[in-house]
């Protein structure tokens, strides 16, 4: 079975408050650098949302809050683990964190500041990085929170009404 396919199936099986909190915990943990399938599993609510199984504004709010909450741990462990702890990170996970991917990560953060941070929660490897990554180079916390809130948000609450009203 498909990670979607047993995504969806177990979802259906809870009731809506229980749906909203794993989109919650999967994208906070995703966020926090982790790599799950956090926006398959926001796709797959949104759709049960069409069908009036959960009220979109309940999962556009979990995962907004997840993503907000999630990247900020990630911030503060980035903050506290550095450059060294994302290696570590990446010898573990080299599909997802390797330097392959690390790379070009802090590349797009050279270059883009806080604004990789907004971006960077439409986009799968940053999603999972944004949050460590600030922290390790050292961005100041008040930008970050705010192009995290402000992407965090924008994010959820766009991907969730766009499936629900297509």
């Amino acid at each position: 079975m498909t990670t979607m396919g047993w995504i969806d199936g177990w979802l259906h099986t809870l009731p809506p408050l229980a749906v909203a909190g794993v989109v919650c915990l999967i994208i906070g943990l995703e966020s926090m650098g982790i790599p799950l399938p956090g926006e398959l599993t926001l796709v797959t609510a949104s759709v049960m949302a069409s069908t009036g199984s959960i009220s979109p504004w309940l999962v556009a709010s979990a995962a907004a809050l997840g993503a907000i909450i999630g990247d900020s741990i990630g911030y503060a462990i980035g903050r506290r683990g550095g450059r060294r702890m994302l290696e570590r990170l990446g010898k573990r996970f080299p599909k997802h964190l390797g330097p392959p991917h690390l790379n070009p990560a802090e590349r797009t953060f050279a270059r883009w500041g806080v604004w990789a941070v907004f971006f960077g929660r439409f986009i799968a490897l940053l999603r999972i990085l944004a949050g460590p990554l600030a922290g390790a180079l050292k961005v100041p916390y008040p930008k970050f929170l705010l192009a995290n809130a402000a992407g965090g948000i924008v994010w959820s609450f766009g991907t969730v009404f766009a499936i629900y009203f297509i």
